[in-house]
């Protein structure tokens, strides 16, 4: 499968308004959150690239005839020559693992249109080509509200996003597989960041005041949440010895 990820920032020759430019330049330095592209126009999927990564995505790009990558980006982009292939490039990520409750933007031509009628559950928001960049970051951050990735119910912590609505848990834009309890107990140190909890206070909290075993259980969860995040993010979760644990104090 040829994927290709764009890591670096394009120039600022993109087509889009100034005023695009300043009022999302920040955002850059901020968010980094993966979005796939899928289609069979390449001068489409490159200057969606090129504006995306302008407006502080990180672009992945694949042919309608790849396979998605392994790892599930935040949103989906379906940016097809005609009605017909974008239907199929929606079916095949929504029937894709991993990728089925992702977020789907389509791109559709003014004449269309009448694809979109009865097919709700393939389309989250949609685009009209030739689109527009400002129209675009428009749409996105909408269906960032409606999907609640940056809303209230969002816990963001480094490169952790915790939704407590959906219960869907992030590690830079991974999906996390996460039991009930390591879920319950993620989200109590992640929502106070430097705050120290004592073995006590998570017994109590997670596992409840009617909880009969040992302090051992949270020590075993601890160890589990830190050997799913990865070797990379495994210290955001600290250790305070004698004491308990705290989630390191990072940057959302």
């Amino acid at each position: 499968m040829s994927v290709q990820a764009l890591e670096d920032g394009v120039g600022w020759g993109s087509p889009m308004g100034g005023a695009v430019r300043v009022q999302e330049a920040e955002a850059i330095a901020r968010r980094e959150e993966q979005i796939l592209v899928v289609g069979d126009d390449e001068d489409l999927r490159a200057r969606l690239a090129a504006d995306l990564t302008v407006l502080g995505y990180r672009p992945v790009l694949a042919g309608t005839r790849e396979p998605p990558p392994p790892t599930p980006p935040v949103a989906l982009v379906a940016a097809a020559t005609g009605p017909k292939e974008t239907i199929r490039i929606a079916e095949e990520l929504r029937s894709a693992e991993g990728f089925r409750h992702l977020p789907l933007v389509w791109l559709v031509d003014p004449m269309d249109l009448w694809v979109l009628a009865g097919r709700e559950h393939l389309c989250d928001e949609f685009v009209r080509l030739p689109y527009v960049a400002e129209e675009l970051a428009a749409r996105l951050r909408l269906l960032s509200l409606k999907t609640g990735r940056d809303g209230p119910d969002v816990i963001r912590r480094g490169p952790l996003r915790l939704n407590t609505s959906t219960h869907l848990v992030m590690m830079d834009g991974r999906s996390m597989d996460l039991t009930y309890m390591e879920y319950e107990l993620l989200k109590l140190l992640a929502s106070t960041p430097g705050r120290v909890f004592t073995r006590e206070d998570i017994l109590a909290r997670v596992w409840g005041y009617d909880y009969f075993g040992g302090m051992r259980t949270v020590d075993v969860h601890i160890r589990r949440l830190r050997a799913k995040f990865g070797p990379d993010h495994a210290s955001l979760i600290q250790t305070i010895r004698s004491v308990g644990y705290r989630f390191a104090q990072v940057r959302g």
